[in-house]
């Protein structure tokens, strides 16, 4: 909890898999596309106008021979709308022709044992200091990669302690780092997506007794249990070498 050394963790075999940035990126894909919601049309978006069309020759109202399209247009003495096209997905306030429909599945499956090696893969690699620093996380001033901490971090329940504690492991850098943000370029800055943040370390406990929410306003950082651990979590964006912190009994339970 000092910062200090206080004793040595036999590691799991989990942590010697060979890398699989292949298996990685299908893992993480799978995952988010199990997050995506679906999303649709109204059914009678374009299509609710009185244009019509009607063709029959030598009729009175025909509409052939008038060196016009053959397409729904609205009728009678309207003025500026007289033969305007609608409905037809070419004209102004037409209907879409191939909108986006409710039913389209977007769920990429992943066999388990795929899904599994990309985890292990994923775990192995964050143990890896060159991935970790090509991640572009702040080591400077940390001793051991992985990071294997007293259980005592789970019942921390204030967001300053775990801050005070962050910095005694040598992760002051790091949470500078993350704390800075960048406004995004593009459409997204008006679709409550202004800025992006940067992905700091990842904190793996067995349970949680209060660091959950303790951690919760510190930016970048992320909490989770062994049990709910992803590969998304430790490769955001595809790219595996996250840091991660682990409780001793976390790191024990791996080893299970």
């Amino acid at each position: 909890m000092t910062g200090a050394e206080k004793g040595k963790i036999k590691l799991a075999r989990t942590f010697s898999e060979p890398l699989r940035t292949d298996l990685i990126k299908k893992a993480v894909l799978a995952e988010q596309s199990l997050k995506r919601q679906p999303y649709g049309a109204d059914m009678l978006a374009g299509k609710r106008t009185s244009a019509h069309y009607h063709g029959r020759r030598q009729i009175r109202f025909t509409m052939m021979n008038r060196e016009m399209a053959r397409m729904a247009r609205i009728h009678g003495k309207v003025g500026y709308l007289a033969f305007r096209a609608r409905f037809v997905p070419q004209a102004v306030k037409g209907r879409k022709a191939h909108p986006p429909k409710t039913e389209k599945n977007w769920e990429k499956k992943i066999n388990i044992k795929e899904w599994e090696k990309a985890l292990n893969s994923a775990i192995a690699a964050s143990a890896k200091k060159e991935l970790v620093e090509k991640r572009n996380h702040n080591l400077n001033g940390v001793k051991n990669i992985p990071l294997v901490v007293d259980d005592k971090i789970q019942e921390i329940k204030k967001t300053s302690e775990l801050k005070e504690f962050l910095k005694k492991i040598g992760l002051e850098k790091e949470l500078e780092r993350t704390a800075k943000k960048k406004e995004r370029a593009g459409r997204g800055k008006t679709r409550g997506r202004r800025t992006k943040t940067r992905r700091g370390p990842l904190i793996i406990v067995k349970q949680d007794k209060g660091i959950g929410k303790a951690g919760k306003n510190i930016p970048g950082l992320d909490i989770t249990s062994i049990k709910k651990l992803s590969v998304e979590m430790l490769a955001p964006g595809t790219v595996p070498g996250r840091l991660c912190i682990w409780t001793k009994s976390a790191a024990e339970d791996l080893g299970k």
